[in-house]
């Protein structure tokens, strides 16, 4: 009886500890993106929501990032840079979010396992290092977001999704250029 219960125990234990693990490595943004899939399959709304998902998981990057370069970060450019995009992406985020859920979209709650890995490259470094290596991803990074939003702006089929979209492209242009001015500082 003992090793009949132990060994229930110990099966137990073991699919426990299975599933725990099998829900850690999966990806957020691709377990929005399959519920999305379920939800939106063969609708106008699939590129839109392909889109809401690259936005939340850039927007999400992004505020971290920024939270990460007023730690790891040196200079006053870096610091000031920091504080914007955390304001503004923050504000953008809360607004996605509201956005998504009036249309029933699923968005990552967490950074997708590759935005995940570009944080963690850029935590190993600090002070000048890190201003360098921050600053010419955010120039990159800004450059293919304003690239995504105005497509967005001009493809997504979607009213409100457009609207947003459009209305976040002048912002993102000024944090492109504040990117630069930036990376022109740290270099």
């Amino acid at each position: 009886m003992k090793k009949i219960t132990l060994s229930a125990l110990i099966v137990a234990s073991v699919m426990t500890f299975s599933a725990c693990n099998s829900n850690k490595s999966e990806d957020s943004k691709e377990v929005a993106e399959e519920q999305n899939e379920e939800k939106f399959d063969d609708t106008k709304m699939e590129d839109d929501t392909k889109f809401a998902l690259a936005a939340a998981d850039g927007g999400l990057v992004e505020v971290k990032l920024a939270e990460l370069a007023k730690v790891n970060g040196a200079s006053k450019a870096v610091m000031s840079f920091a504080d914007s995009m955390i304001k503004d992406h923050s504000k953008a985020n809360e607004e996605l979010k509201e956005l998504a859920k009036e249309k029933k979209i699923s968005l990552p709650m967490s950074l997708s396992d590759a935005k995940q890995k570009d944080y963690d490259d850029m935590a190993k470094k600090k002070g000048k290092d890190f201003d360098k290596a921050y600053a010419s991803f955010m120039v990159d990074d800004h450059q293919e977001d304003v690239s995504e939003f105005e497509k967005a702006a001009k493809d997504c089929k979607d009213p409100d999704i457009k609207a947003w979209a459009a209305g976040k492209v002048p912002t993102l242009q000024h944090h492109l250029e504040m990117a630069k001015t930036m990376k022109d500082g740290t270099m």
